[in-house]
């Protein structure tokens, strides 16, 4: 595969951030028509979406400094290889930064949560369908070894390097699995959102097909790093992703009040 997409001179430039980056700009151009769909404000959603997105970022990467700070100050160039560090732990942060955020600022504009959560479902699904198919290239999350004719094998000194993946063994592409998986369920989305029954089931939907992309997938992936539960019957993201899927049923749930502000929040933009 191919961990570094180009370079300038020493400047490498790692496929994985810049697929990450196009999922990001994909992600929040789909919002804005997500957003309408959904009978809201665009310019509020995207300003949700870039809080959460800076501030996951920005604390994600705060905590590996602090916590790699010894190593750092004696070797100051490694700052620049933060960006390639991907570890579940660190998306789980990131993504509970994300979460926080963007609920204190619907809270604060007076946004419509349920109503938000179902509109970000889509775009959310395509950065990380996105994110995945970076992995794929980094050798991040790689799978486990594998005689299968559509297996993949790293050659690359860099790819060992940033991710510890293996060289020279064929091994499951099981970031690609998991992107198809996330792109599958974004177009899904999409295609449900317009016709939800109540606020929320578009949310509670992505959820619970997530968790099943994840659970699934964490079968696959080498499971080195990832931790373990229950003598070994789970890893953390297969914790997560139960977690996930209690969220997911919740929020679809039958809840009068949601469905009739939904239906009256339908035939408002029919009537546009």
């Amino acid at each position: 595969m191919h961990p570094v997409l180009f370079h300038f001179g020493p400047v490498l430039i790692p496929s994985y951030g810049v697929m990450t980056a196009l999922g990001l700009l994909f992600a929040l151009g789909l919002c804005l028509r997500t957003a309408r769909i959904a009978g809201l404000m665009p310019a509020q959603l995207w300003n949700l979406s870039i809080m959460a997105l800076f501030v996951a970022l920005a604390g994600s990467r705060l905590l590996l400094i602090a916590i790699n700070w010894t190593v750092l100050r004696s070797h100051p160039a490694w700052f620049l290889g933060l960006a390639m560090i991907h570890h579940p732990l660190i998306a789980v942060i990131a993504a509970s930064l994300a979460l926080l955020t963007a609920f204190i600022y619907a809270l604060r504009v007076r946004l419509p949560i349920l109503d938000a959560a179902d509109a970000l479902a889509a775009p959310v699904a395509l950065g990380l369908a996105f994110e995945q198919f970076g992995s794929l290239l980094a050798g991040s999350g790689f799978g486990i070894e594998t005689s299968e004719r559509w297996s993949v094998v790293y050659t690359s000194p860099i790819a060992a390097r940033w991710s510890g993946v293996p060289l020279g063994v064929p091994l499951h592409p099981v970031q690609l699995y998991a992107a198809l998986g996330f792109l599958t369920l974004a177009l899904a989305m999409l295609v449900w959102l317009p016709s939800r029954s109540q606020r929320g089931d578009i949310a509670g939907l992505a959820l619970v097909a997530a968790s099943i992309i994840i659970f699934f997938t964490e079968l696959l992936r080498d499971p080195a790093g990832r931790g373990s539960f229950l003598q070994g019957a789970f890893n953390g993201p297969q914790i997560g992703a139960i977690l996930l899927l209690l969220a997911g049923a919740l929020l679809l749930r039958e809840r009068p009040a949601a469905r009739l502000a939904a239906r009256a929040a339908s035939a408002g933009a029919s009537h546009e």
